[in-house]
């Protein structure tokens, strides 16, 4: 997988959230969820970008389970937020397909990783 795609995916995504966040915020006065998903959806990109300086194939490999368990941090808050009708659904699938995807291509790149020599 180009790694160049997952972190510009996930630099959108980030963006997205950031984004979102504000919303939940200035719109919804939801303070608590939007940020602990903001601490979740900005670390993805955080660890995949740390990934790419990796020490070592471990390091490596390390930042990206750690960018992948972040993305699946971040789709249980966004369901959360669309089951407790903060978002819509339109609102809520719309972002949370986003995240599958990203937790998608983190998995891939993982196995990926492990079988590389």
């Amino acid at each position: 997988m180009n790694e160049n795609v997952l972190l510009d995916k996930s630099k959108k995504f980030a963006l997205r959230i950031v984004k979102l966040c504000a919303y939940l915020k200035d719109k919804k006065r939801e303070f608590n969820i939007s940020g602990q998903l903001f601490r979740s959806g900005t670390s993805v990109g955080a660890n995949i970008a740390e990934s790419k300086y990796a020490a070592s194939k471990a390091d490596f490999i390390n930042k990206l389970h750690i960018a992948l368990k972040e993305a699946s941090e971040t789709e249980y808050w966004l369901q959360l937020l669309g089951e407790a009708d903060i978002l819509t659904q339109a609102e809520s699938e719309a972002i949370l397909s986003d995240c599958t995807e990203l937790i998608k291509m983190l998995t891939a790149a993982l196995k990926t990783g492990k079988n590389v020599n």
